[in-house]
């Protein structure tokens, strides 16, 4: 009888441990299934798409846009593979890698600021093209209106609060007089701003001092020449500049010439502040756009420009700038 009470009890066990086992790879088998899925869900049409991405040059802004792009795409769950290229703001690179692109057959292309939209726009009319970082699109040839686009091309504008960054001038330095406006004169996006600036410091009253450099080799000495006759300088979001904007405060910071500007990465560069959009979101838009462009058959001819909004942006201020000129940007936050 003991044996025979040996023998069921193993029995019972034995059922019970391979119960036991059964249940739990049942359900370790629906948790994967279900992450899975979720990780896929937007994928789940089996087609990747092929996203080339021309970038004008590096810098902070315009990185930030194209990291904000491809989180986008990455939040949307879409599979892709992407070209990324920089033509190092030399416009014959632009051109070439353009083409390149078009050449490659890619779904849709992203063209990080005006000179690289411009570059691509005049390579293909048939490609479907986003923009970024670009001020104005219908201004600068790249649609019928900001609206309705009309053509291939779409996106999001970063178009900077030039009337609000004025005002932080002032603000900074309630006795200016005369503010120099440091630009890159080959920027068909810089011409739009400076027109904005020159209205905004009229009404302002203040004169305004013109700084044009045709490339980056000049910004040391087109700065070098402001100093001690400007109050002040500014800088609106070029691309040139930004790019050098070590190079702009190293002169201005070590000659006591405040320096005002456009966004956030020139003030990290040295600048003393700004009134910034975020170019991470403005990027992020731009992937949003990209996105129903690429899975809902989304037409960019009458998808509107998408705009930052200007009461989402932030005072940005550099202390150790502040301290270096003396002035106290506490209070501006």
């Amino acid at each position: 009888m003991k044996k025979t009470l040996a023998m069921v009890l193993a029995g019972i066990m034995v059922v019970a441990s391979l119960t036991a086992c059964g249940s739990s790879a049942e359900e370790t088998t629906a948790e994967t299934t279900a992450e899975t899925t979720a990780e896929n869900t937007a994928a789940d049409d089996g087609k990747t798409y092929k996203i080339g991405v021309l970038q004008l040059v590096e810098h902070a802004a315009l990185d930030a846009s194209n990291e904000g792009f491809v989180a986008a795409l990455d939040d949307a769950g879409i599979s892709y593979e992407i070209d990324q290229q920089n033509a190092q703001n030399d416009l014959t690179a632009c051109q070439t890698i353009a083409e390149k692109l078009v050449n490659d057959g890619d779904d849709l292309i992203l063209a990080i600021a005006t000179p690289a939209a411009q570059a691509v726009a005049g390579v293909t009319t048939e490609i479907p093209i986003v923009g970024t970082a670009i001020t104005d699109f219908a201004a600068s040839g790249l649609a019928a209106s900001n609206d309705a686009p009309g053509g291939n091309v779409t996106g999001s504008s970063d178009l900077t609060p030039i009337e609000a960054q004025i005002n932080l001038v002032q603000k900074v330095l309630p006795d200016i007089k005369t503010l120099g406006v440091l630009y890159c004169s080959a920027e068909s996006n810089s011409s739009i701003q400076l027109d904005m600036t020159k209205e905004a410091c009229k009404a302002a009253g203040i004169e305004v001092v013109e700084y044009a450099v045709s490339s980056s080799n000049e910004i040391q000495s087109v700065v070098e020449s402001a100093v001690g006759n400007v109050d002040a300088l500014y800088s609106f979001t070029d691309n040139t500049i930004a790019a050098g904007m070590s190079t702009v405060a190293m002169v201005a910071n070590d000659n006591n010439l405040p320096v005002i500007v456009g966004e956030e990465g020139m003030v990290n560069a040295g600048g003393l502040c700004t009134y910034s959009i975020d170019y991470y979101e403005l990027g992020y838009i731009a992937g949003q756009m990209a996105v129903k462009i690429l899975t809902e058959g989304a037409d960019p001819a009458t998808m509107p420009i998408e705009y930052y909004p200007e009461d989402k942006c932030t005072f940005i201020g550099n202390e150790d700038t502040a301290n270096t000129l003396g002035i106290d940007i506490s209070g501006l936050e």
